[in-house]
C-alpha cells in the first residue's frame, strides 16, 4: 500500500494563509506546523485558502 497522508485542518489553513501575509518563511510555517514544506508550499499554491476570518484575504480563490 502506498503512504498515508493527512489533509491540512481549517485550522492549519487559517495559520498558513496569516502567516503568508506576515511574510513568514514556509519553512518557520512548516517547522511549527510540523509538515513538510512541500505541503504548506502546495497549499500557498494551490488553495491560497481565503474566508472572512482572515483579513485581507483574496476572495477571488477559496478552498474547498
Amino acid at each position: 500500500m502506498g503512504a498515508v497522508y493527512n489533509q491540512l485542518s481549517i485550522t492549519e489553513r487559517r495559520k498558513i494563509e496569516r502567516w503568508r501575509h506576515a511574510k513568514v518563511p514556509v519553512d518557520e510555517s512548516a517547522r511549527v506546523l510540523k509538515r513538510c514544506r512541500s505541503t504548506i508550499f502546495r497549499e500557498l499554491k494551490r488553495n491560497h485558502f481565503s474566508d472572512r476570518s482572515t483579513p485581507g484575504s483574496d476572495r477571488s480563490h477559496t478552498c474547498r
